[in-house]
């Protein structure tokens, strides 16, 4: 297919895309996050615009990891109507994202704007729930204050008691503490990683040109903060380096791997074996 025919078949689905925007049609949801991840930024653009004007429908809530992806994508305007589409969703475990947006100092004043302006309306729409009545801890169960709410939900995006946020700050703040303690490895384009394996990872796709963000923790999948090895903006992918063979390792390797398949996220699973043949594999993998 050559170039034109190309531009013709883009310009095609960015139609389809604003049409199922313009119908308000709830089942249009999954063709519309699939457009999400179109390799032209016209068409993500328009897919991003019309999950916004679905904001109110039943089961929209499925499209926020996908809009809190694009709200980093590189096309700037790509990025503005995620931001905007995500403020109208009003979906409180999008504001890591937005807040990202709203403090990053390059970027453009439409794209801060529109951050901003998302951050406002996802606030008041916590607010609005809160005065509805009680809310359970997540963690213990017990009824929160409105005030326990509001420090927790913005600090990790859950209702949690007093006891409860003290232990899961602790909790997170150790957690961290412990990844960024075991960063001692450097790859070739200066990223600090934790194993061999992942160095290997890395050098290979900094050889290949190919973007990616390490050890993210604001890719946020239905609500859970999740911290891929390796996630690849071109390719909507994500890649998760298994190196250990221990119990708890593996509990935890299956629990995540079944959270990425329940999202419908591509995910390239490697392991020390893999290793000797990663450029096969990988190739493979991203030919697509």
């Amino acid at each position: 297919m050559n170039r034109k025919q190309l531009q013709a078949e883009a310009e095609q689905v960015r139609r389809r895309t604003v049409e199922l925007g313009e119908a308000g049609e709830v089942g249009a949801i999954p063709e519309l996050l699939r457009f999400c991840r179109h390799a032209q930024p016209a068409v993500r653009r328009a897919a991003a615009s019309a999950l916004g004007k679905l904001s109110t429908s039943e089961g929209i809530r499925a499209a926020v990891p996908s809009l809190c992806e694009l709200a980093r994508d590189t096309h700037p305007q790509v990025r503005q109507y995620a931001l905007l589409a995500l403020g109208k969703i009003g979906e409180e475990s999008a504001l890591p994202v937005l807040r990202d947006a709203a403090n990053d100092p390059a970027v453009p004043d439409y794209i801060l704007g529109a951050a901003l302006r998302a951050i406002e309306q996802i606030e008041a729409a916590v607010k609005s729930r809160q005065k509805c009545g009680p809310v359970a801890c997540s963690r213990c169960g017990r009824d929160t204050t409105a005030e326990q709410r509001q420090l927790s939900e913005r600090q990790f995006q859950r209702a949690y008691c007093g006891e409860c946020f003290d232990a899961v700050f602790i909790e997170r703040r150790n957690f961290d503490m412990k990844v960024q303690n075991q960063k001692t490895i450097l790859a070739a384009d200066r990223t600090v990683v934790q194993s061999k394996g992942e160095r290997l990872i890395a050098d290979w796709l900094s050889a290949h040109g190919i973007e990616y963000r390490y050890d993210d923790k604001f890719q946020i999948i239905q609500g859970f903060a999740v911290r891929p090895d390796f996630y690849l903006p071109r390719y909507d992918l994500y890649i998760e380096y298994w190196g250990l063979d221990t119990t708890d390792y593996k509990i935890g390797m299956l629990l995540k791997q079944k959270l990425y398949q329940q999202e419908g996220k591509k995910l390239v699973s490697l392991y020390p074996d893999d290793l000797t043949g990663l450029d096969t594999k990988l190739t493979k993998k991203l030919r697509p």
